[in-house]
């Protein structure tokens, strides 16, 4: 019995490649990151760091990374302590995740008015980050929306801001993503929102979305729970499986010591 093993390599093998995928998506992540942010001005990435799509995907990517890490190197080596950051690690994440969704659901009008926020701020860095511009862009022509509570958001941008003393050409104008979408048209007139600002409601529903995004995206959410639950599950059990598999190895690496410490006692003792 001193050669018998309580360690399957069949856990042992599916938790380092379960973590070595995640561990290989990480490092696209970070690598894609680091390339955008490379590719933009640095004083024009500096003014809006924290709305910047670059820095969100680095900064999911190393945090993946370090955790798959762990689990790779933890199951490879048998290293409880390594095993047992990857289980707390990947515990918190998920428990933050579901914290997240109970007081987004609780709170929904506070995660509104923070929703609020970072669209606003989206809206002032518009022309600061041709990301954040292709997002924002992408997103109005999605939900057929202009801004945030309304097209006249877009004051908020020194572009396209509509007071008289604004020296720029975009004055009181909206980005073209905000203009109707005229299926028959071949090449998009990017300056269809010139002036849009100035119109009223009325005036300016012939030509541009002038409902808000933020009501859009809720009716949305409300629309797809289903969806969004489906998506949420499918964050989890990777997450469950991670830590289900952790933990038998744990487990098993255990039960290991425990019978060489006995092996050890009963050759050193034979009345043991």
């Amino acid at each position: 019995g001193d050669d018998f093993s309580f360690v399957s390599p069949g856990v042992k093998y599916v938790l380092f490649f379960f973590n070595m995928l995640f561990w290989m998506i990480s490092m696209v992540m970070v690598a894609v990151g680091v390339y955008a942010r490379l590719l933009k001005h640095a004083e024009a990435a500096m003014a809006c760091l924290a709305v910047d799509p670059a820095i969100l995907l680095i900064v999911v990517g190393v945090l993946i990374f370090l955790i798959t890490f762990c689990g790779c190197v933890g199951s490879l080596r048998e290293n409880i302590c390594l095993l047992q950051a990857f289980c707390v690690c990947l515990t918190i994440v998920f428990l933050l995740q579901l914290a997240a969704g109970v007081l987004g659901f609780i709170f929904s009008d506070k995660a509104r008015g923070q929703v609020t926020e970072i669209i606003n701020g989206a809206i002032v860095h518009y022309r600061d980050d041709l990301d954040l511009q292709n997002l924002i862009d992408f997103g109005q022509k999605e939900f057929s929306c202009c801004g945030g509570v309304s097209y006249k958001d877009w004051s908020q941008n020194m572009y396209f801001n509509c007071t008289i003393t604004n020296p720029s050409r975009e004055r009181c104008s909206v980005p073209f993503s905000c203009c109707l979408q005229d299926t028959n048209e071949t090449v998009i007139n990017t300056m269809c929102g010139q002036g849009m600002q100035a119109m009223s409601y009325l005036e300016a529903s012939a030509f541009i979305y002038t409902n808000g995004c933020i009501d859009k995206l809720v009716n949305w959410i409300h629309s797809n729970l289903f969806l969004l639950g489906g998506i949420a599950l499918g964050l989890a059990v990777p997450q469950l499986v991670g830590i289900l598999l952790a933990q038998i190895l744990i487990k098993q690496i255990r039960d290991q010591i425990k019978l060489q410490l006995y092996n050890q006692q009963h050759r050193a003792d034979p009345w043991y």
